[in-house]
């Protein structure tokens, strides 16, 4: 049976140089402690997706060496595809590239910053892909795509992007449109990358969904774990010192 490969595409967590812009609010131990909770989160929603036959799970990763700290996080499934250099651009192609010369019938990466990423995006994901040569992309809100699928390389949509702006989801269509590719667009998501974003993830652990989520809430058992004690430590400092 043909299986899309999805990966998430993560950085081995570590104090300093995880999720930097989450500090503040977080402090920088905290940051990498929540990116690992969203690895750990995440991929075990990959995983239950692969439980369908037509998926395998993955992660994309860097640096090399970090390979058992990383592997602590997923499940015993996964595989590990080392990333490799370059700007995002050319490290997304080579992941793309990578997995499915390793014989996979597509592959879809996903950021490492949406641990509530609804099961549902993910199987139309896959589908997508199954269904021929296109794009297939969900949107962020921040104006980058929290995940993109292919069932082959292209590299063409990968350059000249200006990464980490509110423009790159918009180029990747052009660049879709320069070479005649068709684009399926799935429901969008958010990636929780600042203090606004991790606002959002609080209230929608809390019960309070985004005006655009669809279908049942994601567990996130671990970012949730880490959400409660962040917030009974502060409570426990606030009494003290009131």
């Amino acid at each position: 049976m043909d299986k899309v490969a999805i990966a998430i595409i993560c950085k081995t967590p570590r104090a300093g140089q995880s999720k930097t812009r989450l500090s503040p609010p977080l402090r920088p131990e905290d940051c990498a402690a929540i990116s690992a909770c969203f690895i750990a989160d995440l991929s075990g929603t990959i995983a239950g997706v692969a439980e369908s036959g037509h998926a395998s799970g993955h992660a994309v990763y860097t640096p090399a060496g970090t390979e058992a700290e990383l592997a602590a996080l997923l499940p015993a499934t996964f595989g590990l595809v080392l990333q490799g250099e370059g700007d995002l651009g050319a490290r997304l192609d080579k992941g793309i590239a990578d997995l499915i010369a390793a014989g996979r019938a597509g592959a879809i990466l996903v950021n490492s910053d949406s641990p509530t990423l609804p099961r549902a995006i993910l199987e139309a994901a896959v589908g997508a892909v199954l269904a021929g040569d296109s794009l297939v992309i969900s949107p962020a809100l921040d104006g980058g795509y929290t995940l993109i699928g292919l069932s082959r390389p292209h590299p063409h949509l990968f350059a000249d992007i200006p990464w980490s702006t509110d423009v790159v989801y918009e180029l990747t269509l052009q660049r879709a449109r320069e070479i005649g590719l068709k684009v399926i667009t799935l429901d969008g998501w958010y990636d929780v990358d600042d203090a606004a974003s991790y606002a959002l993830l609080e209230q929608e652990l809390d019960g309070i969904r985004p005006a655009f989520a669809k279908g049942p809430l994601e567990e996130a058992p671990h970012t949730r774990s880490f959400v409660r004690r962040r917030r009974e430590a502060m409570m426990s400092a606030e009494r003290v010192s009131a």
